[in-house]
């Protein structure tokens, strides 16, 4: 079921990301936007323009300031209705005015450029709108095929300057078999459907409308799709759409900074997303000229095409410093026997450390409740600036009520570069209100939990650490949740968990052992909901010192003083006048553990 929800939520998500770069190519032939019922009718142009939604559009045949057009400037009437911008490039004077072709577009070009191109029976011109990612070009092609030829081979030194994807649509006034269009193939591949016929509109029979790439730029673009659209009466030409994708800048690919998860077992998992989706690997190594490659595979394929990256690295030596970089080559087109790929991006190398295996110190810092408080969690940050801690837990209620990708991804990302999650390693334990909204579920893979399970036990080397999942803090039947809730397995699977982890070699060798969960079960304001599963297990289990949550106060229970067979100390909320950040120092036999509040003021020094 993990897997189906992860690639659900991948896809929705490769979706939504792939519309940002998507380019929807138009060319139109509108005959001065005089129908097949002889109707000039602006207005209906237009509609058909705004219903194809496109980026760009090469209109042919267009008046402006003619008497025949009661002196309108057809182009600007077409722009006012469609809201794009209009660019008219005369072909010959006509009428008291002008006539000629005309690029519309949704942005603004950088430059517009007009070239005349010859033709017998009327002059004919070649119109240029250079963007930031490509450049489309209009033209509307002499009836004599020696005048398309000449025109070709101007077209085609015009288009060598170009350092961008360079696009050329319009009415060519060749058929596909002609040889003005077997030249054209030459340099430029047709990404329009020739067998797709575009003239007369009522029934066409004839395809003399195209929309072309230059062949050098076709590996630096994916087309999606083409078609002609079915409409038979505002021209006598069909409007023709491309739909292509653009490649990402290189320097837009990464969307978060990588960030550490899960180093265990001699292994360490390297998280990241990226704004398109990619192929992605992780290079690593003891320094940075000698690398290796660690990506994903599942059931032999690579896992890529998606947006969220999970890449895990394993047989790293303890104790030894890694340098790493992340890598994420954008995928414009995934298809069973043909892929393109476009611009690849790398970050610039980090390092992190396994802890030894017998290693007798370390530093930890943990938060909790911080309810996506920005303003809180840096002034916490600002605490522990200067202390050169390993690791970092945590201990939920952070990135709490999660409703979306975007809302999650924001705070995991304020999380991890806070505390330097490139090369500092961060736990991420679940309070109540992780369990929460919308996004919920998704959630979980932003994270890579220790045994894949939203609690677990870990070694910092010769320390215990166990993490438990409390769950909700309301009854399942409550009405809040709707009949969605149902934890009776999860704190049931926790006490088969707790008494392996209590009995196995490593937790009885460890020389400290530290128990971390959200809800107390002690010096909560109400029953922890697990706590009659638990509480008899935990109250003869040799734990040092439990870590808590979730009151949103700061409190402090010695041993004993509530039951407890360990020192409880509950950490603060996201208020800045009672958040916390807890620090906890190894030094061989030694457990310190430090409270401070965001204004750096010591609340506990506890030596154990």
């Amino acid at each position: 079921m993990k897997k189906i929800l992860l690639s659900l939520f991948t896809v929705l998500l490769a979706l939504s990301v792939q519309s940002q770069n998507n380019l929807r190519l138009m060319t139109y032939n509108i005959r001065n936007a005089n129908g097949m019922d002889n109707v000039c009718d602006i207005q209906r142009i237009a509609n058909v323009i705004n219903k194809a939604c496109p980026d760009v559009v090469a209109i042919q045949e267009v008046d402006s300031i003619t008497h025949r057009s009661q002196r309108k400037y057809i182009l600007g009437e077409i722009a006012e209705c469609t809201q794009m911008h209009a660019f008219f490039a005369p072909a010959i004077n006509y009428d008291g005015g002008k006539y000629g072709i005309g690029l519309l577009s949704k942005q603004a070009p950088i430059r517009v450029q007009s070239i005349p191109l010859p033709g017998r029976e009327e002059a004919r011109a070649l119109l240029m709108a250079e963007f930031d990612n490509y450049i489309y070009c209009c033209t509307h092609l002499s009836l004599t095929e020696e005048d398309r030829m000449k025109s070709l081979e101007l077209i085609k030194t015009f288009a060598a300057q170009s350092r961008k994807p360079f696009f050329l649509a319009g009415d060519m006034n060749a058929q596909p078999e002609s040889d003005f269009i077997k030249g054209l193939q030459k340099d430029f591949r047709i990404l329009s459907n020739p067998k797709q016929h575009t003239f007369p509109a009522p029934a066409p029979t004839e395809t003399i409308d195209y929309i072309t790439a230059l062949k050098q730029d076709t590996e630096s673009f994916a087309l999606l799709s083409s078609r002609v659209l079915n409409e038979p009466v505002a021209s006598d030409h069909r409007p023709l759409i491309a739909d292509l994708r653009l490649p990402e800048k290189t320097e837009q690919i990464f969307r978060t900074k990588p960030y550490l998860q899960n180093p265990v077992d001699n292994g360490i998992t390297v998280m990241w997303e990226t704004n398109v989706p990619a192929y992605c690997w992780v290079e690593y190594g003891t320094d940075t000229t000698q690398l290796k490659r660690a990506r994903t595979l599942m059931d032999g394929q690579v896992v890529c095409n998606n947006t969220l990256h999970k890449i895990r690295i394993d047989n790293l030596q303890p104790g030894q410093t890694y340098y790493y970089r992340i890598c994420s080559q954008e995928i414009l087109l995934y298809q069973a026997y043909y892929k393109i790929f476009g611009n690849t991006a790398r970050s610039s190398f980090s390092s992190f450390t396994l802890p030894a295996t017998h290693a007798d110190s370390f530093t930890a810092v943990v938060f909790n409740d911080l309810h996506q408080h920005t303003q809180t969690f840096r002034a916490l940050c600002k605490q522990i600036e200067n202390i050169d801690y390993d690791f970092v837990m945590f201990n939920g209620d952070c990135v709490d009520d999660p409703a979306s990708h975007d809302q999650a991804t924001a705070f995991i990302r304020e999380l991890t570069e806070g505390v330097h999650g490139d090369r500092i390693p961060t736990f991420f334990m679940r309070g109540n209100h992780e369990i929460r909204n919308a996004y919920s579920i998704g959630l979980r893979d932003h994270y890579d939990y220790v045994g894949d399970k939203t609690y677990g036990a870990f070694n910092w080397g010769d320390t215990r650490i166990v993490m438990l999942d409390c769950g909700e803090d309301k009854v399942d039947e409550h009405p809040v949740y709707y009949d969605l809730n149902d934890f009776t397995q999860l704190r049931n699977d926790q006490v088969d968990f707790l008494k392996q982890e209590l009995a196995s070699k490593a937790f009885k060798k460890a020389n400290k052992r530290i128990l971390l969960h959200h809800i107390p079960l002690y010096g909560n304001y109400e029953k922890n909901l697990c706590e009659d599963l638990w509480k008899e297990i935990l109250s003869k289990a040799p734990f040092d010192v439990s870590l808590n949550a979730h009151t949103h106060k700061y409190a402090f229970h010695p041993k004993k003083e509530l039951g407890n067979n360990y020192p409880v100390i509950i950490g603060g909320g996201y208020k800045m006048d009672g958040a916390t950040v807890i620090i906890v120092e190894k030094k061989k036999n030694e457990l310190n553990i430090t409270v401070l509040n965001a204004k750096g003021e010591t609340l506990l020094h506890l030596t154990l």
